[in-house]
């Protein structure tokens, strides 16, 4: 994707490019934008700078422009995503790579996604232990369910890394239960899926967001559970918090800057649907690695911008983006279904 990081120069100037999904929701690009804050803080010896894939400003573009001027030759970029999907596999490398095939004078490297780690673990398992907190006494673990709620994309590894945390806050708080649910693009979605959960019988349920920040996805899920507690109310459901610029979040981002320098910013191929042949995936082996999101690049929060993203978000795999077709967007409790019809 890029070349190996040079032999570092101490005479050469290095940047820190956060590349974050950006969102029409204000609160959602503030929130990225003060982790951007808490990151020049912790990381005094390097010049960082911020933007954003879609929706929101300053793009991505602009943040490098800007670390650019400011006399940086090497930029080591970090894609503020959770799970290495569409965005992280080919969206914003895309716009690095034709940023780097412009600039000659600056090399790029790309980090990896935070991805399935054992202090993003423990910063999820800190949210969940926070509502449970919240929540109090008189119900025990046992009767406790946890539904752990995914972005959702259309690459059947990331989703399946979402349902390999739900198993590991599961078994690691010892609840009862345990459901994986996804806010759109696959299956199955977080109305049904809480509707299947109020159904086994347990007193408590636990709906975790795991999602670096809040935004339209987020409110959705919130305002399913409150749909569906409306309609159980014997059933006690707690909303836990998203998981935000948690202290352990933030050393994740340092441990994949640090992953750059040391040349080990590999992402788990063998499971990727662009590189090999994935169940019920098989004709999407080789596509070419682009983006998509030119369209909607740079729109700020403010901008009414009506091309059916109210539904089924998101990664862009629906008509019209240009992305391949989910091939299950029939499924009776996917993204079909996110508006009850």
């Amino acid at each position: 994707m890029f070349q190996k990081p040079p032999i570092d120069n101490p005479f050469q100037k290095t940047g820190v490019m956060l590349c974050g999904h950006g969102s029409r929701d204000a609160r959602a690009v503030a929130e990225f934008t003060a982790l951007a804050a808490h990151m020049k803080r912790r990381l005094p010896q390097y010049d960082v700078d911020f933007g954003f894939l879609e929706f929101a400003t300053p793009i991505i573009r602009t943040g490098l422009d800007n670390l650019r001027a400011r006399g940086n030759s090497r930029i080591l970029a970090l894609p503020g995503m959770l799970m290495a999907a569409g965005h992280a596999k080919n969206d914003i490398p895309s716009v690095l790579n034709r940023y780097q095939t412009e600039h000659t004078d600056v090399s790029i490297s790309y980090g990896r996604d935070l991805g399935l780690d054992l202090k993003m673990l423990r910063a999820a398992g800190d949210r969940v232990q926070q509502a449970l907190n919240t929540a109090g006494e008189g119900i025990g673990r046992h009767e406790t369910c946890l539904v752990v709620v995914g972005r959702g994309t259309s690459d059947p590894d990331a989703n399946s890394n979402i349902a390999k945390v739900m198993r590991m806050l599961w078994e690691g708080f010892g609840f009862g239960w345990g459901e994986t649910a996804y806010s759109g693009v696959t299956f199955p979605l977080v109305q049904p899926s809480l509707e299947h959960v109020a159904r086994l019988g347990y007193k408590r349920v636990i709906i975790f967001p795991y999602f670096l920040f809040t935004g339209i996805l987020v409110e959705r899920i919130y305002e399913a559970t409150d749909h569906v507690a409306a309609r159980h109310p014997e059933i006690e459901f707690i909303k836990a918090g998203y998981l935000n610029d948690h202290p352990l979040v933030l050393e994740v981002f340092e441990d994949r800057l640090q992953e750059i320098l040391a040349g080990s910013n590999n992402m788990n191929c063998q499971m990727c649907k662009y590189r090999a042949q994935v169940l019920g995936f098989e004709d999407e082996v080789g596509l070419a690695q682009e983006s998509h999101h030119h369209h909607v690049e740079g729109i700020g929060t403010g901008h009414n911008h009506d091309h059916g993203h109210d539904h089924a978000h998101h990664g862009h795999d629906h008509d019209g983006h240009g992305h391949h077709p989910y091939p299950h967007a029939d499924h009776p409790l996917g993204p079909r279904t996110l508006n009850g019809k």
